[in-house]
């Protein structure tokens, strides 16, 4: 099954990510991937998708989605993605593998540490195969 980061959501102040299940009057709920637990958010809330975080590059912005491949492709190449609590050298090392036009001055050790958090999580309860643009679109339009 693809996962559609357009409904995988980063919640600020709350570990982990969620999936949206559904809009509610003054927020939205949704469950998390790790337990399945739900939770509703308000309107306060500062919740991001996914698939609207991008990081910084030297050419611009990277898309999430495609850092993910990335990091992906790094691993099946036989370079071990470093935990988030590990060196921060060892962190950089592997982003300078996986993603090596990122940029230094803007994409910190903290950014990276939280994607390898949420690439972990990925790993454990979805899949890599992302849902693109176009296939979202198209899905809309049969709604």
């Amino acid at each position: 099954m693809k996962t559609d980061l357009a409904k995988i959501l980063s919640v600020s102040g709350q570990h982990g990510l969620f999936l949206f299940v559904a809009q509610s009057r003054n927020g939205a709920i949704a469950e998390s991937l790790k337990d399945k637990k739900r939770t509703a958010f308000d309107a306060h809330s500062k919740i991001s998708t996914l698939n609207d975080i991008a990081i910084f590059t030297s050419e611009g912005e990277l898309r999430l989605a495609e850092v993910f491949t990335a990091m992906k492709a790094t691993a099946e190449k036989g370079v071990a993605v470093p935990s988030s609590k590990d060196s921060p050298e060892a962190v950089k090392a592997f982003f300078s593998v996986a993603v090596p036009n990122y940029d230094e001055d803007r994409f910190y050790v903290s950014h990276m540490k939280k994607v390898l958090d949420w690439y972990d999580e990925l790993d454990k309860y979805a899949s890599f195969d992302f849902v693109t643009d176009e296939e979202r679109e198209k899905e809309l339009e049969k709604a």
